[in-house]
């Protein structure tokens, strides 16, 4: 069970550290830079209450990469379900916001495929039978 906790944890550092290139790689776009700079992104306001909720999101992934080696089988594996699927679906809805570019897009794909993955892995473990719950 402990390869399964440590396949878990490294696959959310694999897409965290995606999510943040990804942001780095937006603020070396000149036309993004300039957005930022003027606080509305693509007409999307960026103020105190979205950054907060952009640190709300980001936190999830963060967060699991501790969670997916401290908690128990059971809460392990929903917890992993949840969090996979939130991301995933944040990632999905942001391809149909705006505009992206050809390295978005690069990064999304990576990310939501990762994230699927966490998702199934996490059932596939489920279902196993053969490992104690602990």
């Amino acid at each position: 069970m402990k390869h399964k906790k440590e396949v878990l944890s490294v696959l959310w550092i694999f897409v965290t550290l995606n999510y943040l290139y990804c942001d780095l790689i937006g603020l070396m776009d000149s036309s993004m830079l300039k957005q930022y700079l003027t606080g509305s992104v693509e007409g999307l306001e960026i103020n105190e209450h979205f950054l907060l909720y952009a640190g709300i999101l980001m936190e999830i992934p963060i967060m699991m990469v501790l969670l997916s080696r401290i908690l128990a089988k059971k809460a392990n594996v929903w917890a992993n379900v949840f969090a996979g699927s939130i991301k995933t679906l944040a990632m999905v809805a942001t391809l149909f916001v705006g505009s992206f570019t050809s390295y978005y897009l690069f990064f999304a794909i990576i990310e939501i495929a990762t994230t699927i993955f966490i998702v199934g892995y996490a059932i596939h473990w489920l279902r196993q039978k053969n490992d104690e719950i602990a």
